[in-house]
């Protein structure tokens, strides 16, 4: 899944959306998936402004339908909040680390990520390893995933 994040000059959303119609996820559900992402990430805070529904439908060509059930679902989700003649803003977290941290992280595995590629690995076999260490990780801790 790809975010493109934009800077917000003084107005609008901070990210755009994307879809993968290869992906076998249905639009809606990218959509949030996108946003959860993004709050992840620390792309979105709280009180940004997701896409208005106009502008999505526009971007992606899709029903309005479909951008109303992804908000629905992440105002259910305690995510956001529509305001009516607003628009959608974020009004809850998933927990991301401070700034700081996040922004040392991804240093950090962009240096591992530079040191795979420098050994030989194409970006394929990067992410097959980091997907499996990370399934290692999700599913019996940290010990495991250092197999």
């Amino acid at each position: 899944m790809t975010i493109d994040k934009q800077e917000n000059g003084g107005g609008g959303s901070r990210i755009v959306f994307r879809l993968d119609p290869g992906s076998g996820v249905p639009t809606y559900l990218q959509l949030v998936h996108q946003v959860e992402h993004a709050l992840r990430l620390g792309y979105l805070a709280l009180g940004d402004q997701l896409p208005k529904v106009k502008d999505v439908v526009a971007g992606l060509a899709i029903n309005p339908n479909t951008v109303l059930k992804a908000y629905r679902e992440l105002e259910h989700k305690g995510l956001a909040v529509g305001r009516p003649g607003q628009g959608t803003f974020v009004s809850g977290t998933l927990g991301a680390p401070p700034p700081g941290d996040h922004d040392r992280l991804r240093e950090e595995l962009a240096d591992w990520m530079g040191r795979a590629h420098g050994s030989g690995l194409d970006t394929d076999a990067i992410a097959a390893l980091f997907g499996d260490v990370l399934h290692s990780f999700g599913t019996a801790g940290p010990a495991a995933a250092r197999r």
